[in-house]
């Protein structure tokens, strides 16, 4: 079993170097290169170009590293990168080898993944989900005493739209228009403002949404999309996998992730010197992977600078449930829009949800939508061709999210139930946010901003000039430098800031909120130890 595992740790790292010698830098700068040498537990899963297998270099098979789409070369998503994989390898070898490591268990802090890491689904969403899935339950006496009568009520809502009450079937391709109306009513309660279910394109998750906007206003590396940094990497994987360029604006730390319009303005008029013709402006509110809440005025300010600039808003918003701080206040960009008088015509602006995050966490159902707004009927039609070629999204993940923007109301059955369940989740969340805030601010050299929403923190650390040099001797980043050896010493998974982007000469990385209560000290400790004998090591 050990050496099955060495050998394809061993094809993992042949095939990650092969990779970093074709490719292009990515986003922002050159990425490390796996380690030349490690720690010892982590030694196993690495091995040098010069073992590759002669399978590999001599193959006469047709698909080769050169012969594929560069794009896809150019990709990267750091969330599940090479760490990750290290991570995965550890953990079988940890079924066999318990006694060869610090640590018993691999804890994913890497990924906003709430139900592998212990959170319960809400009762009232999985059981309008079980009725849907298996309708002939509703027909059953015993199922009045089994499931809540709204959650009966709402799953025969559900399946009166739905012909043949079918839910294995293909829907409309935007998505089925019942559920459609339900999300566009619980938008327009949200912000105070009409929507339309027309204007609504149910998604696998928001993932397929950026990627289908990325694809409709990318041609070439002339078409570039400005870009938070540090950003969430599905916008750099795309923009990347679409061909276009990403233009990218500094987040300000020192002002809690500040989203500056002077800086936006200065990055726009230097792309647009260089011949890049920017297309739109993503923003991601509350911010993934820093965590910042932006202000209302903020946002006024940024769909001010779309409208006179020209440039569609690109609203990620799925997010929206989790606001953790008294002083901060989710407000969506289209109601914001609205309020400032801007109408159909006179703004583009395109708003990403998913039934993934906020306090339901249901990634693997893949459900979410985007409404888009203030574009013209020829190019709402080729929208809809894109939308039309992948058929339509799951019917599971449709149900979800017609569920999230209509969750149970004062006096229904499930009403009570549904609201512990919702307020524990994120009360919960919060106080593991600032439990992990305060612990990070407590070690040496390390800064973590306030943890006002979504799932992360991302503090920044200060590392030794030794530990920098020992880096580049490994032709590695520091901080995935760190993060490796945060992994082999105390089994934590964490994701490196240069995969997500930053100022050039800071170190960060990614840690989420998501394990439970009760695994938290342990994370804490674990990460306080091997902070100290980290710095302790390569103090200067």
């Amino acid at each position: 079993m050990r050496r099955f595992l060495i050998n394809q740790a061993k094809g993992l790292v042949d095939h990650s170097r092969r990779q970093h010698h074709h490719k292009s830098p990515s986003f922002l700068s050159p990425q490390p290169r796996p380690l030349a040498s490690s720690p010892p537990a982590l030694s196993r899963f690495f091995s040098s170009t010069s073992e590759m297998s002669a399978s590999d270099s001599t193959s006469s098979l047709p698909v080769t590293l050169d012969s594929i789409n560069p794009k896809v070369l150019k990709c990267e998503y750091a969330v599940r990168g090479e760490i990750v994989n290290i991570a995965q390898k550890l953990q079988e070898d940890l079924k066999t080898n318990k006694d060869a490591y610090p640590f018993d268990e691999i804890i994913y802090c890497n990924i906003g993944n709430p139900q592998s890491l212990g959170q319960l689904p809400i009762k009232f969403f999985r059981e309008v989900l079980a009725l849907c899935d298996h309708a002939s339950l509703l027909d059953e006496s015993e199922t009045h005493g089994l499931f809540s009568t709204d959650s009966i009520d709402r799953a025969w809502r559900i399946l009166d739209h739905i012909p043949g009450r079918a839910t294995g079937a293909y829907s409309h391709s935007q998505g089925i228009k019942g559920l459609r109306d339900v999300i566009a009513a619980g938008i327009e309660a949200r912000d105070g403002f009409p929507a339309d279910p027309n204007d609504i394109f149910l998604t696998d998750g928001a993932s397929p949404a950026v990627h289908m906007m990325m694809q409709l206003l990318l041609s070439s590396e002339k078409d570039g999309i400005l870009c938070p940094i540090p950003q969430y990497p599905l916008y750099s994987a795309s923009i990347a996998l679409h061909g276009g360029s990403l233009v990218p604006y500094y987040l300000d730390e020192a002002t809690g992730w500040g989203l500056e319009i002077s800086d936006l303005k200065k990055q726009l008029e230097e792309a647009r010197s260089k011949g890049i013709s920017v297309r739109a402006l993503v923003v991601i509110n509350p911010g993934n992977p820093t965590g910042q809440v932006l202000a209302e005025e903020n946002q006024r300010d940024i769909v001010n600078f779309c409208k006179q600039e020209g440039l569609v808003l690109l609203a990620d918003e799925v997010y929206q449930e989790n606001v953790y701080v008294p002083d901060k206040k989710f407000h969506s960009f289209k109601k914001v829009a609205r309020s400032l008088g801007y109408g159909e015509k006179d703004i583009s602006l395109v708003s990403f949800q998913s039934v993934s995050k906020g306090y339901y966490g249901e990634c693997g159902k893949r459900g979410g939508y985007m409404e888009v707004t203030g574009f013209t009927s020829d190019v709402r039609e080729q929208i809809y061709k894109m939308a039309s070629v992948n058929l339509c999204s799951n019917i599971s993940g449709q149900i979800l999210a017609s569920l999230v923007m209509s969750p149970p109301k004062p006096g229904d059955d499930s009403y009570d139930s549904y609201m512990a369940e919702r307020d524990g989740i994120l009360s919960s969340m919060a106080k593991r946010a600032k439990t992990l805030e305060d612990a990070l601010n407590s070690l040496e050299g390390v800064t973590c901003n306030r943890a006002e929403g979504a799932m992360y923190l991302f503090p920044r650390i200060n590392l030794p000039q030794k530990a920098i040099e020992a880096a580049e001797a490994e032709k590695t980043a520091p901080d995935a430098f760190y993060c490796k050896r945060l992994l082999n010493a105390t089994g934590v998974v964490v994701v490196p800031g240069s995969g997500f982007g930053q100022v050039p000469g800071t170190w960060h990385f990614r840690c989420t909120i998501l394990p439970q209560e009760d695994k938290i000290p342990a994370i804490v400790n674990r990460l306080t130890d091997f902070h100290k004998s980290f710095m302790d090591e390569f103090r200067n």
